[in-house]
């Protein structure tokens, strides 16, 4: 592997792009570490030591401060991150569904995709303003940071008001600043996957999560004493090897394509095959679970926490304590049923099968048409159970280490499922970008 890295270096166009994403890396990780105008570094540094010694955490947006590699609850420049983007993708990657316009241009080829993400990109813009318009917000109240903030203290102020502005004018000059940040962070993602190694969003978010690994890591070791920092490491690397396993698994459906005479030239007599991964929905839903179970946890902060009733006081026990047996449940029976909905509506066996019809490919013993897209749809089926079991069981076992560990450190742990699968899988993507490019220039390469 070593080698390997050598034979990309001394090429001089893979060398070219891997300097390129590194420097790109690099920029994203600046803006993630420069405060915005109006925000009181100091302030917000006090703030999260009260966080720590609390133990309350970025409770409701833990998973987006993760995505974002700690620059949300700095309040960066980049504190949004990638997350609008992400979110944005997946909207209208569901109303491609619903809207025929949308599946019309999905279907125009590459044309049609500008259009989808031009579109996708004035979305982001606008879901920006709305979440950066929140979190400023949630700054000024002092909720962001669990409460353990007291907004009235002048020391303690992570907006201060004597600035010698106008605060409305203050918080607009920190909405744009943000909101031009999730746009600087966009166009790098754009020139990663243009000019670079990789797929540009995914490799962002593979920085902001590893950003965060040695900090968080040496806060366990020194909480939970080396013996146990130790078992966390070795749990998680078998973990990871697991996440590998199952991402590279696929089911082969062999395809036939029948002898077809156009002009003077004979095309088809070839063998290929269909490959459906254990894993076809990927990370999204792990993130469509874990955003509906934070409606809970966001629906207690509007309420005073020593004062509250008898079924807010269910609901904070059962359904916002993620060491609860009924919030694991939840969790994992939300993954499974997202599972089972983003893969209907990203892979359809009927529009599949009618392609394959159309250029004469038939699956061996099965007719085309119909039977193919029924024996499509069954194989799917029987797939997708074993995928849903994986990501469920990969999303809560972090649940089973926050009980092993303390509650406390829930709202540190970044060796959670999420962050593995994503790590996980924009490390496999990125080795094989660069192990193709190897392959066309007749090196060894990675994977021997």
């Amino acid at each position: 592997m070593l080698s390997a890295f050598t034979s990309a270096f001394r090429t001089p166009d893979l060398r070219k792009k891997l300097l390129f994403t590194v420097a790109m890396i690099a920029l994203y990780r600046l803006g993630a570490t420069l405060p915005s105008p109006g925000v009181s570094y100091t302030n917000v540094q006090t703030c999260l030591k009260a966080v720590n010694d609390a133990g309350t955490g970025g409770g409701v947006l833990n998973l987006l401060n993760l995505f974002s590699g700690g620059a949300l609850l700095h309040l960066s420049v980049f504190a949004l991150g990638i997350m609008p983007y992400i979110t944005a993708s997946i909207i209208l990657q569901l109303l491609t569904v619903v809207i025929p316009r949308l599946e019309q241009l999905r279907k125009e080829g590459q044309s049609g995709q500008a259009k989808i993400t031009q579109y996708t990109r004035y979305l982001t813009l606008g879901l920006a303003v709305l979440q950066s318009s929140a979190f400023v917000a949630l700054a000024r109240t002092g909720q962001l940071f669990g409460n353990a903030c007291d907004q009235t203290d002048p020391k303690m102020q992570i907006i201060p008001e004597n600035t010698g502005l106008p605060m409305w004018l203050t918080l607009s000059i920190l909405v744009l600043t943000m909101t031009a940040g999730t746009g600087m962070v966009m166009w790098f993602g754009e020139l990663v996957t243009d000019r670079g190694v990789g797929n540009g969003m995914s490799v962002l978010i593979f920085t902001s999560i590893a950003a965060r690994l040695p900090g968080e890591g040496w806060t366990i070791k020194e909480s939970s004493g080396v013996g146990k920092f130790l078992l966390v490491i070795g749990l998680v690397l078998v973990i990871i090897c697991l996440v590998v396993f199952i991402e590279q698994a696929q089911r082969r459906i062999p395809v036939q394509y029948a002898k077809r005479m156009i002009g003077r030239r004979m095309y088809g007599g070839t063998s290929t095959y269909i490959p459906l991964k254990v894993n076809q929905a990927g990370v999204v839903p792990v993130i469509f679970g874990s955003s509906l179970l934070y409606l809970p946890q966001l629906y207690l902060q509007f309420f005073d926490q020593n004062n509250l009733k008898g079924y807010q006081i269910w609901i904070q026990k059962w359904l916002a304590d993620p060491t609860s047996m009924l919030y694991i449940g939840v969790y994992f029976l939300l993954i499974i049923f997202f599972t089972y909905f983003y893969v209907s509506i990203t892979f359809n066996p009927t529009e599949v099968a009618d392609n394959m019809k159309k250029y004469g490919g038939f699956v061996p013993g099965i007719r085309p048409g119909k039977p193919t897209a029924e024996y499509l749809d069954f194989i799917l089926s029987r797939i997708t159970l074993a995928g849903a079991l994986y990501l469920g069981i990969i999303s809560v076992l972090p649940n089973f280490f926050f009980i092993w560990l303390n509650q406390k450190q829930y709202q540190n742990f970044p060796f959670g499922g999420t962050a593995v699968l994503i790590m996980v899988g924009v490390g496999l993507e990125t080795v094989k970008q660069i192990e193709s490019q190897l392959m066309q220039r007749n090196y060894e390469g990675f994977l021997r």
